[in-house]
């Protein structure tokens, strides 16, 4: 008798080419709106897949997007897929003040929920800037309303990334003492080696026998579900190129872009995926992962 395959988060970070941080020091924000746009093009062809595979996720949309693309929102969310929030400028939380964080992430929410007409559950950082000195935007996150994030790398990175922290979905502790649901990005671990298999430059750079394999340890050893993202410019071989960006920054963005798509292919074929509130509303109560009942259970008050 065959067990029942275990069933993965789907997620796809909604921002274009321009919008990466690896070249936030060469791209102006004043220089957005000029840029040739190819947001919509993308996101189309990943709802086209989907659908073709018959898989929901979860599409953590940027707030500038939203704004300039709502019916964007609307198509995601009319598809069948959860909307959840990447903020709104992309920039990374620990160069906000924690007053600007707070303005343009609640922004940011209220305009997704206004364009779907549903609450908006989850959020996830730009470049996952959740970090040890950026754990303060917690708070924040549970003032407005969301019931889980998705921003807590397990690795160590030039501009992410929490080491040592858990590696299945957890609730993690807020500098209030009030906890949120953190679903971290996944890692496989061999021996002390942790290997990054989330997706995104991962996803693109390292061998894919190599993502397989982590994804399939993830699942079959340590019988837990992953978390996967995507940028919609990662199938998008044919985007403008930002030459003047530092060597390290243009082969993190644009190694294996004319591969990725066929890749996704393969992997939705190989793996089971739902959204991110699908997979954590179904992880047991009381169980090893998130030892709460619930999304809807995290407590939400301050402490005393």
């Amino acid at each position: 008798m065959t067990s029942k395959p275990i069933v993965n988060a789907f997620s796809i970070d909604v921002e274009d080419y321009f919008q990466v941080e690896a070249f936030s020091k060469v791209v102006d924000r004043e220089s957005w709106a000029t840029r040739e746009y190819r947001c919509e093009r993308n996101v189309g062809k990943l709802l086209e897949l989907l659908a073709e595979k018959k898989v929901r996720g979860t599409f953590f949309i940027l707030g500038w997007v939203a704004d300039r693309s709502p019916q964007l929102v609307r198509d995601i969310a009319a598809a069948g897929h959860e909307i959840a929030c990447h903020g709104w400028s992309h920039r990374l939380i620990y160069k906000q003040t924690p007053e600007e964080f707070r303005e343009e992430t609640k922004r940011s929410k209220a305009l997704l929920e206004d364009l779907v007409g549903t609450k908006v559950r989850g959020y996830r950082a730009a470049s996952f800037s959740i970090v040890t000195r950026s754990m303060w935007a917690l708070d924040t996150l549970i003032d407005l309303g969301f019931e889980y994030d998705s921003s807590v790398f397990p690795i160590l990175h030039d501009n992410y990334g929490v080491p040592g922290a858990e590696l299945a979905p957890f609730m993690i502790a807020a500098p209030s003492g009030r906890r949120i649901v953190e679903f971290p990005m996944s890692v496989a671990k061999y021996g002390p080696m942790s290997v990054p298999v989330s997706g995104g430059g991962y996803f693109r750079i390292l061998p894919y026998w190599l993502v397989k394999g982590g994804l399939m340890r993830i699942n079959e050893r340590e019988s837990r579900p992953f978390v996967f993202y995507l940028h919609p410019w990662e199938i998008d071989p044919g985007q403008p190129r930002i030459e003047n960006a530092g060597l390290k920054s243009r082969l993190r963005h644009y190694t294996n872009l004319t591969r990725c798509e066929d890749r996704l292919r393969r992997l939705l074929g190989e793996f089971s995926f739902a959204s991110m509130e699908e997979v954590l509303e179904g992880l047991p109560v009381g169980g090893p992962m998130i030892r709460e009942p619930k999304l809807a259970a995290v407590e939400t008050r301050r402490s005393a």
